[in-house]
């Protein structure tokens, strides 16, 4: 098995579970394109912060989104 978990970064420098048993991540627009073992997606404004594939973890860090006047 190679997929990971994917967990988002908080504020508080905590991890919270968003996506498990990942086996695709694609750039996407602003974001990320996830891809999960049972081809369920999710998307996400997010960059890439940490990833561990021995421990099958993946951190992301959420993009701050600036309103276009």
């Amino acid at each position: 098995m190679c997929e990971a978990n994917v967990y988002i970064r908080t504020g508080d420098d905590q991890e919270e579970l968003f996506f498990e048993q990942v086996d695709i991540i694609e750039p996407f627009e602003e974001g990320l394109r996830l891809v999960d073992i049972f081809g369920k997606q999710k998307f996400i404004n997010a960059k890439i912060k940490d990833m561990n594939l021995l421990n099958h973890r993946i951190i992301l860090e959420k993009l701050q989104t600036v309103a276009v006047k």
